[in-house]
């Protein structure tokens, strides 16, 4: 079975492979089965796209909401 980031890849390359013009793509989703993508559904690839970004973001702990900063008003001489 394909990992995430393979499958990410392979969707990817599928969905540049369809915005240069070739006329049908074909990609195995993470239940294993193949899926078959044209112009004409290429939204559906990107639906899948996000869904596999997201679930990669999961795994990691997705982006962060909060961002610190440390600041020094200057050094005491």
């Amino acid at each position: 079975m394909q990992t995430t980031d393979e499958l990410l890849a392979e969707a990817r390359t599928a969905y540049h492979r369809l915005q240069i013009g070739e006329s049908a793509v074909e990609v195995r989703d993470s239940d294993g089965s193949s899926i078959r993508y044209t112009a004409a559904n290429a939204n559906m690839l990107v639906r899948y796209i996000k869904s596999l970004e997201a679930a990669l973001e999961h795994r990691i702990g997705g982006p962060s909401s909060i961002i610190r900063f440390q600041t020094s008003k200057g050094l005491d001489r």
